[in-house]
């Protein structure tokens, strides 16, 4: 028998070891919500950018910066600054999905520091960016981003603020006087050495200049940060950060501010059409085509240099939207002339065959272009039914200023570049032969209300060896003078809001640049002084007229008198207010041919009042006096019932009131 085999020793279990917790580090504070992320995906987060940018804020108590910026394809993304000594390793950010938008709070950072993001691309580069939403910008040539508190501004124009809800354009004085801020005047000693001024000195010096010449509204070139000043603002790298060479944010709002209380609006030129490829800026933000068009042929502009936005992704459109919101919510401006629109329009501008794609239907429309544009003039008027949205759009696309719900593009005013074409074209040419090219001034109205229209002779005409107004002028000395007076004449009796670049209303002999002031010694010679004081009595009787503004929509507010006098080459025409109370006259002779037995058709048998007469010797006329009442007596001309004499100069100018 075996004997039974002993029972294991069985020893007591011990206890498994505890594990020691890991310390599972802090998340970051999260600013950017989903909704924010849903809002920004579907392009319609239209204050993104109190979101995104460098703001101010509180987290858990603690005052600092919170940072946030759109990165979708970066394989990480760290800030860099003056509060952490520039390390590049210390300040990481944190990925929000899905937005591909980094975020995180400094409790060191203060207003005023410079900061960057160290992006790092999927392929091992390092990218040292400005934030597209930064608010300010460092003074160039540096390129770092500042931040802002732009909480701190204060404004005092809410009177003006609330009459501009109620702003119609279409029956408002809108003249325009274009400035380019650094080259209007500069400071022999300024804060810089290029001696710019700076935006609250220039405030006070070109609102009483405003105001003594009688322009109702003024138009910023170049707010925008920009890198390079021979771009004059064109090619923007801070979208939402007035330039740094004339101030910071809050001295912008003190020039806008200042111009309000004097009642003068603010239009900003404004860019969404390209940008610039510098390497602190958008071109290939992550690493990757961010902002732009992948596709180099869709991307790029050949002529320009430079890269185009992507209309087609939501968060590029979300970008352009909200900016146009942001300078009219956050600094209040009255208008933006968009720059460049018909090269945003179509798919083949400035290109040759194999540099473009045609759309899905295999034409040359931009249809993402397209939708952009019904969708951002939709919001921006919508919003904001006063302010005006100014398309410079070179070609005959159709309902630039239509309704988009009618497949218009919604803008509510369009830069006439057909009649400025036609009317310097005219203007240029020996008076002996504009005989037979009277209709470059008549053919203007046969469309003029097909768009809502701004006649404009703006920078783009004096630059480049184009000559300035006063030397486009034929003849001699007086004679360029004079045909000017004539020329301007015409604009401001023409149908649609106006445009003058500064500097061509002294008639600035030199082409302008952006390296210097202007010629302002000019206006101590007699000739520049009197036009001067011409354009300015225009632009009084202009604001103070209606029948020169209020029916500029309307076909009624118009009326030729005799459009067919081409061997004398005279233009008579009648300028008809919406309420019938003041109604102009204008007659202009376009040659140095003097026509003492002129007689003028009339629709009213009634008293005329000469008003403007370009032959007074305090516009640099043969100072002849002319009676100031004019009876008109039934005695048929121009096909008019009534008319009367009237004894005209050459070059002459005559504007009745009836």
């Amino acid at each position: 028998m075996t004997a039974a085999p002993e029972p294991k020793k069985v020893t007591a279990a011990k206890e498994p070891k505890k594990k020691t917790a890991e310390k599972v580090p802090e998340k970051g504070p999260e600013f950017i919500g989903d909704l924010d992320q849903y809002l920004f995906d579907k392009g319609v987060h239209y204050d993104i950018y109190k979101k995104l940018g460098a703001h101010p804020s509180t987290y858990k108590g603690r005052k600092g910066i919170h940072f946030a910026v759109w990165a979708p394809h970066a394989a990480a993304v760290t800030l860099i600054g003056e509060f952490n000594g520039w390390n590049e390793s210390n300040i990481p950010m944190e990925k929000r999905e899905p937005s591909g938008i980094w975020e995180t709070f400094v409790e060191s950072a203060q207003p005023g520091q410079m900061y960057k993001y160290l992006i790092y691309t999927q392929d091992g580069r390092k990218l040292y960016k400005a934030d597209p939403y930064a608010n300010q910008a460092e003074y160039r040539p540096g390129t770092a981003s500042i931040i802002a508190d732009l909480g701190s501004i204060k404004w005092t124009d809410g009177r003006w603020m609330r009459r501009q809800n109620d702003f119609v354009q279409d029956k408002a004085p809108i003249s325009i006087y274009e400035c380019h801020i650094g080259s209007w005047m500069r400071h022999p000693h300024g804060e810089h050495e290029d001696g710019f001024y700076n935006y609250r000195y220039f405030a006070h010096s070109i609102t009483d200049y405003l105001l003594k010449t009688g322009y109702t509204h003024i138009e910023l070139m170049g707010v925008a940060e920009h890198p390079f000043d021979g771009s004059w603002g064109y090619q923007v790298t801070g979208y939402y950060a007035p330039t740094s060479r004339y101030g910071t944010p809050e001295d912008f709002a003190y020039l806008v501010n200042y111009l309000h209380s004097h009642g003068i609006g603010v239009i900003l030129d404004w860019v969404p059409a390209h940008f610039p490829k510098d390497a602190h800026g958008l071109s290939e933000f992550d690493g990757t085509p961010c902002y732009e068009y992948a596709d180099p042929r869709k991307g790029e502009h050949p002529d320009w240099g430079t890269k185009v936005f992507d209309f087609g992704k939501s968060e590029v459109k979300n970008f352009l939207i909200a900016n146009a919101l942001y300078w009219i919510e956050e600094f209040h401006v009255d208008g933006l002339r968009v720059d460049a629109v018909a090269s945003i329009l179509y798919l083949d501008y400035g290109r040759k065959d194999g540099q473009w794609v045609p759309n899905k239907y295999g034409g040359n429309k931009n249809l993402e272009a397209i939708e952009f544009f019904k969708h951002l003039n939709s919001v921006v008027r919508g919003k904001h039914p006063g302010v005006m949205m100014i398309a410079e759009e070179s070609t005959a696309w159709p309902k630039v200023t239509g309704r988009p719900e009618d497949d218009g593009l919604g803008f509510s005013m369009k830069w006439n570049m057909g009649w400025m074409h036609d009317f310097l074209e005219y203007m240029k040419l020996d008076p002996y032969f504009r005989k037979f090219n009277h209709n470059k001034l008549t053919f203007a109205m046969t469309y003029a209300y097909s768009e809502k229209y701004c006649l404009v002779l703006s920078h783009d005409e004096v630059v480049h060896l184009k000559c300035s107004m006063i030397n486009k002028m034929p003849g001699l000395y007086d004679d360029k003078f004079a045909n000017l007076k004539c020329g301007y004449t015409y604009m401001f009796g023409h149908p649609g809001k106006k445009l003058l670049f500064m500097g061509q209303d002294f008639a600035q002999e030199r082409e302008w640049s952006e390296d210097r002031e202007l010629d302002w010694f000019l206006l101590q010679q007699p000739r520049h002084r009197q036009m001067l004081d011409f354009v300015t009595e225009l632009l009084h009787l202009y604001k103070n007229t209606p029948a020169m503004y209020d029916a500029d929509c309307d076909p009624r507010g118009f009326e030729w008198i005799n459009a067919d006098d081409a061997d004398r080459s005279i233009y008579s025409f009648l300028r008809h207010s919406e309420d019938g109370k003041s109604n102009l006259l204008f007659v202009i002779n376009f040659t140095p041919v003097a026509r003492p037995d002129y007689r003028v058709g009339c629709v009213k048998k009634c008293t005329y009042r000469l008003v403007l007469d370009g032959d007074e010797a305090r516009f640099g006329g043969r100072g002849t006096s002319h009676p100031v009442m004019y009876k008109a007596v039934e005695s048929e001309c121009d096909g008019k019932l009534y008319s009367f004499a009237y004894d005209l100069p050459a070059y002459g100018v005559a504007v009745f009131r009836y």
